[in-house]
């Protein structure tokens, strides 16, 4: 059920009342018994599904294009998940006996 603000001319009261759409408005204040106005109030409306930005385009990152010169790779974000260091194999010091 939607939420109605009203507003009283007579005092200033505003006050909530939760009411079902098809309810008729309330006519007078429940504090000074005067007359009442129903506001106009912002509500905050979720669309969902496809073909929405929120759904479809919110959580992507835009693409970034490089200033660089042409031909040059451009850099990624990415961690390296893996490094590969070269290593060479152990050699034994020669036992040579100078005579």
């Amino acid at each position: 059920m939607p939420l109605y603000d009203y507003k009283c001319e007579k005092c200033g009261h505003i006050f909530e009342v939760m009411q079902k759409i098809t309810a008729e408005p309330l006519k007078f204040c429940p504090e000074c018994k005067g007359p009442i106005k129903r506001l106009i109030s912002a509500v905050g409306i979720i669309f969902k599904g496809s073909g929405f930005h929120v759904t479809d385009y919110a959580n992507k990152a835009p693409e970034k294009k490089s200033a660089g010169k042409p031909g040059e790779s451009e850099k990624t974000d990415k961690p390296a998940t893996e490094t590969k260091t070269e290593t060479k194999p152990e050699t034994k010091p020669s036992t040579t006996k100078n005579s």
